[in-house]
């Protein structure tokens, strides 16, 4: 349980550095690479003793970690172009509902429970999700040119959340954990690397040493989401469809609560519904839980 609690104040605290990213006008592309060597480099220090990067290739999840790499930077880029053509509601709630498909992944694949609270919880996690991360009266106006973008961000998101579990549970050694998470982070750096030398033959890179610090005061949190919510996942008393729920809807709760807090964030009427909801859904899986 306290693995879940800390995956879950971790998201929640990149939550609040992304909102000091505006506040700041840190280049959000750039902070992002850096916090992703940053968190590898978190862990590799505090995390592994003696560290050996010559063995990963050997691993049976190097693959894996190879492709969550590349997913963790082109999710964030079909974010950003979600966010300019659709705007951020649509790209919250396409994100935050993916949440389904590691679900969905754990019932069907693992045979976990599927109990009537349960699903109900899940049921009202998902409008609790949707719900919360509406910032305006106005319906969602996505036109059908642009559909294929947060489509691909709630898919994008639902498979690495899916990619972890799956290699977590059949390829990660307990003493691997640490390794792991630095490997996914590495990968992602690199091909992050790949965009900003496109983008500095083409003159559109400025370098900015601000955006740098971004990514050390990010890529701390950034990797403890990961390495805790891994830990999580292997806790035999919490099935994966109830573990995510959980920590996807607390994630969304607090967040929102912090805003309100930090930012002084005013919240639309269905805003409030969607945290009555997340209450609700939370109590009812947690209670599935025991």
């Amino acid at each position: 349980m306290i693995y879940l609690l800390l995956s879950i104040l971790s998201s929640t605290v990149i939550f609040v550095i992304f909102r000091l990213f505006k506040k700041f006008e840190i280049n959000t592309l750039q902070a992002i690479i850096f916090n992703y060597f940053v968190a590898c480099a978190v862990g590799l220090t505090w995390f592994i003793p003696n560290p050996d990067i010559r063995v990963i290739p050997q691993k049976d999840w190097f693959l894996g970690v190879i492709i969550l790499g590349f997913l963790f930077i082109a999710v964030f880029n079909l974010a950003a172009i979600t966010t300019q053509r659709s705007g951020l509601s649509v790209v919250a709630v396409a994100s935050k509902m993916s949440v389904a498909i590691p679900v969905l992944f754990g019932i069907f694949l693992y045979q976990e429970s599927t109990g009537l609270g349960k699903i109900f919880g899940i049921i009202l996690a998902l409008f609790a999700v949707y719900l919360s991360s509406i910032k305006t009266n106005k319906s969602l106006n996505i036109q059908p040119k642009n559909l294929i973008f947060p489509l691909l961000v709630f898919f994008g998101s639902g498979i690495i959340d899916t990619s972890i579990k799956y290699l977590e549970a059949n390829y990660v050694a307990n003493e691997d954990v640490g390794l792991f998470s630095s490997a996914i982070f590495a990968f992602a750096g690199i091909t992050g690397i790949s965009i900003l030398t496109i983008q500095a033959f083409s003159n559109k890179l400025k370098f900015q040493w601000k955006n740098v610090m971004g990514g050390i005061v990010l890529g701390i949190p950034n990797y403890f989401s990961i390495y805790f919510l891994v830990m999580a996942l292997r806790n035999p008393d919490f099935e994966s469809s109830t573990l995510f729920t959980l920590n996807n809807v607390a994630i969304v709760t607090l967040s929102t609560l912090l805003g309100i807090a930090l930012f002084r964030e005013r919240l639309i009427k269905h805003n409030w519904i969607g945290l009555a909801l997340a209450v609700i859904s939370i109590i009812l899986v947690a209670r599935s839980a025991v």
